[in-house]
């Protein structure tokens, strides 16, 4: 467990660049453009898993952006998070999560000085703030490593996409309801399988998925697509639950319902899904075969 004086030091005294090790800087210039120099496109996986919603990625898996990605994750470099943060927001504006959000019409504004449509871009209207939710770590991971990595980046996404201008908020509303297997040597249909029904909606979260804003699922690395797929599986599940009981019922009674419709594999209630979702990084291979 790390100590609150390494935090500290890690914030006050970077001790190396993320990407490439270069002393005495967080992550260096080369790093960075690395990271969030290209704009983010929507990415897909071979296969493609039934379920996975729309996503949009920051940075081909590789390099640097591997080497940052590992360093905030497993060694704690939580300076990295403010980076990893802007490039998360990034993906997410590109998506059609912040379209719904300005919804028919609105208008797309970029800062002075930025590309319009790229990371500058912001939603200036809506319904309501962006919801972007984390896929969740196990809490043996969140544990051994001393914090929990998605939802700090998640929180630092959500402070860039505000101070640009589009309304966020992060919404840590998914859990594991089972404990799964370690997914390092699995292939993409022992991944979906490992995963299938893991994650739950609490109660108090299914209602703001319905009420709240456009929803984002959000994570640091997309290889094969079965985290998100399970997540969103989770997300459509909760809304449709939620819906079925209607805003009378208590929350023991739509976690019940949550849980039957898990049981029974029933998930839509007809309604057309709007789920999307943005990570940081994805296999090159996602953004080689792109069918957008």
């Amino acid at each position: 467990m790390r100590g609150w004086w390494q935090d500290l030091t890690d914030l006050v005294l970077p001790a190396e660049c993320g990407g490439c090790g270069r002393p005495r800087t967080v992550l260096c210039p080369e790093c960075r453009a690395a990271l969030t120099g290209a704009a983010p496109r929507r990415v897909r996986p071979v296969p493609e898993p039934r379920g996975l919603p729309v996503v949009h990625a920051a940075a081909p898996y590789e390099d640097e952006v591997r080497a940052a990605l590992l360093a905030h994750k497993e060694r704690g470099a939580l300076a990295l998070a403010a980076p990893l943060g802007a490039a998360l927001a990034g993906a997410v504006r590109v998506g059609p999560g912040c379209a719904r959000r300005a919804g028919p019409g609105a208008r797309h504004t970029a800062p002075e000085g930025r590309p319009r449509g790229r990371k500058g871009q912001t939603c200036d209207t809506g319904v309501g703030p962006l919801l972007l939710v984390p896929v969740p770590s196990s809490r043996r991971a969140v544990r051994a490593r001393g914090h929990d990595p998605v939802r700090r980046i998640a929180l630092a996404a959500a402070g860039e996409l505000r101070r640009t201008g589009t309304p966020a908020r992060v919404a840590a509303v998914l859990r594991q309801r089972r404990a799964v297997a370690d997914q390092s040597g699995l292939n993409s249909r022992q991944r979906l399988e490992n995963l299938a029904g893991a994650l739950e909606v609490a109660a108090a979260g299914a209602r703001l998925l319905v009420d709240g804003g456009p929803v984002v699922l959000v994570d640091d690395l997309m290889t094969t697509g079965a985290s998100l797929t399970e997540a969103a599986r989770a997300v459509r599940m909760a809304r449709s639950a939620v819906r079925q009981v209607g805003e009378e019922e208590d929350g023991a009674v739509l976690t019940e319902v949550i849980r039957r419709m898990a049981g029974s594999g029933e998930v839509m209630d007809g309604r057309p899904d709007t789920t999307c979702a943005a990570v940081i990084a994805a296999s090159p291979d996602a953004f080689e075969i792109n069918r957008n």
